[in-house]
């Protein structure tokens, strides 16, 4: 369970993915007050092989112990750090419609070590009101408030036609992380991490696939 040589490799992409959903399972089986699980049980919570979650887990330096398997918190805590969830991130979104007061009143930002600091809208109408204990800041302010919060990471939570110039605005202002639900592409610096959810995209990966299932009957 403990890392056999004191060096943990570089992480592949792929992994750091898969880490997520490990550490979901983890904390179900810690819930449980499961002390111990094998690999076989946490890739079935995981939705993965068991080949697969043990080469994955490989590259945190954690084998489990063969008659025993993996210690749940020991392994919940690797899984922690590797995915930088040992030190809180701080979080600012910007654009307070549904979608931006959904993600404000997310509770499971804060258990997974993510704190909302920060509100940002660009309307007057928006800006000044109050959702989730935090007052909605006008978008003119995003640089002080990345500076002076020790923001790392900013959700953009816009329509489309302004997400280019409030992601351009947060690399700007020193954001290295950002996360949109804007569906278009995006533009960013290559020293800087975006990760993107167009949820509409998706459901049309899902229509694709059940049109050919309809079309051949299976």
């Amino acid at each position: 369970m403990h890392p056999t040589n004191g060096a943990v490799r570089a992480v592949p992409p792929a992994t750091v993915a898969r880490l997520p959903g490990y550490l979901r399972a983890l904390d179900a089986l810690a819930a449980e007050d499961v002390v111990t699980t094998s690999s076989d049980e946490l890739a079935v919570r995981a939705g993965v092989s068991p080949a697969q979650l043990r080469k994955d887990l490989s590259f945190l330096g954690s084998y489990g112990r063969r008659g025993v398997g993996y210690d749940v918190a020991h392994l919940s805590e690797q899984v922690g750090v590797a995915l930088g969830l040992a030190t809180q991130r701080r979080v600012v979104i910007v654009g307070i419609g549904n979608l931006g007061h959904a993600l404000a009143n997310y509770s499971g930002f804060a258990d997974r070590g993510f704190a909302v600091v920060a509100l940002v809208d660009a309307s007057p109408a928006v800006v000044g009101t109050t959702v989730a204990g935090l007052v909605v800041e006008p978008l003119d302010q995003l640089a002080d408030i990345v500076t002076s919060r020790d923001v790392s990471i900013g959700v953009i939570a816009t329509p489309a036609a302004g997400a280019q110039d409030v992601c351009d605005a947060l690399v700007q202002a020193g954001v290295a992380g950002i996360l949109t639900f804007a569906p278009r592409a995006l533009r960013v610096p290559e020293h800087v991490d975006l990760r993107a959810v167009d949820v509409a995209s998706e459901l049309q990966i899902l229509a694709f696939h059940d049109a050919r299932r309809t079309a051949t009957g299976a």
